[in-house]
């Protein structure tokens, strides 16, 4: 390790934490002042087409009851509501409502603002490629964990768009 830079861990923790605050502070300044910070593990785990609140809380890496809480804040809040699972009768589906559309909306916007003021910190092909690295390395721990929360393949993504050079994820069906 260089003595130059923080552990990986922490660089990592730290820039997720001013990440989350900048996201949670555009979300505030947009308007939607009932989104708290911890609603984040909601909208940053749910499918446009529903997602099982089990399936929520492990992306999340959180407990069952503690999403249940941030689920019901969000659908008396008007961002999320339950609907029957058509494949399976017994469970629920979590999915967003059209204020929930909207916030999800705005997030898109405001990660892509938060991206352009990285790449213009530290050049956009240095940007890239970091992103890229780090997409190397979560490839491969999630191939070393296979069967873990954070190797679980994501369902019903939205589609595969370009912006400022970067893929997002493909829609599964």
């Amino acid at each position: 390790m260089q003595k130059d830079r923080l552990q990986v861990g922490q660089l990592l923790g730290r820039l997720l934490r001013h990440f989350r605050m900048a996201l949670y502070r555009r979300a505030q300044e947009a308007g939607y002042t009932d989104v708290r910070e911890a609603h984040l593990q909601v909208f940053g785990n749910i499918d446009w087409t529903g997602t099982r609140l089990t399936d929520l809380a492990a992306r999340a890496n959180m407990t069952r009851p503690s999403m249940v809480e941030l689920v019901d804040q969000l659908a008396k809040a008007g961002y999320l509501e339950r609907r029957p699972d058509p494949r399976d009768g017994r469970a629920k589906l979590i999915h967003l409502t059209r204020k929930g559309r909207r916030v999800m909306a705005q997030a898109v916007r405001a990660v892509r603002d938060i991206e352009r003021e990285y790449a213009a910190t530290i050049g956009a092909d240095r940007f890239e490629k970091m992103c890229r690295s780090l997409q190397t390395v979560l490839n491969w721990q999630s191939s070393e964990s296979e069967g873990a929360a954070v190797a679980a393949p994501r369902r019903n993504m939205r589609p595969t768009e370009r912006r400022s050079g970067r893929l997002l994820p493909v829609r599964r069906r």
